[in-house]
């Protein structure tokens, strides 16, 4: 009975665990580069030191268990997985600031009325395009905001040629108030 019990423990319990391991600290490694690449200098050498504990400790027990070859593909598939789940609570957390440039041939005057009337800054040219005049509307707005303007930009004009691009730094915050956001939530939920 006690083979069972050892045998159970060493391929299935064991890489399981080290996958679950392997889960955590890459997600944990993927947070930290994205909080790296957003000026987070505090909070991304923390993210780092449980990120290589939970390494050690995982690596560890694959040295313990060289001949154990269930533990090489737990860790492996932690690695993969944790890749995953890392670009998932990225996304979700949805840090940062993005520039939206918006280039259209349409009159966009219902588009940038409707944007600003939603609290986003919008800022206009008129240029000259390679088949003619054309409009380039810019705004920066918070990542988090990024799918609901690409839902307006879309509604008023699904076909206009945008790009967007992470930013680091603004020195002025030209962003929609929370409390406008929320109140304007709550009056569409009550309709």
């Amino acid at each position: 009975m006690e083979i069972i019990h050892s045998d159970t423990y060493t391929y299935l319990v064991l890489p399981l665990l080290i996958f679950f391991a392997r889960i955590a600290d890459v997600t944990l490694d993927t947070v930290r580069i994205i909080f790296i690449s957003k000026g987070k200098k505090y909070l991304a050498p923390l993210l780092g030191f449980v990120e290589i504990l939970i390494w050690l400790l995982a690596i560890t027990r694959i040295f313990e268990n060289l001949d154990n070859w269930t533990c090489y593909l737990g860790y492996a598939a932690g690695f993969a997985t944790g890749n995953f789940v890392g670009i998932v609570v990225e996304e979700k957390i949805a840090l940062g600031v993005e520039l939206i440039r918006i280039i259209t041939r349409r009159d966009p005057t219902n588009l940038i009325n409707s944007l600003k009337g939603k609290g986003f800054g919008i800022t206009y040219i008129n240029a000259q395009g390679s088949q003619g005049d054309v409009g380039i509307i810019y705004s920066v707005i918070k990542r988090s905001d990024l799918k609901e303007f690409i839902k307006y930009m879309k509604e008023y004009n699904p076909n206009a040629f945008y790009t967007i691009e992470d930013i680091r730094f603004v020195n002025k915050e030209v962003f929609r108030s929370m409390s406008n956001t929320l109140s304007k939530r709550r009056l569409f939920r009550m309709k």
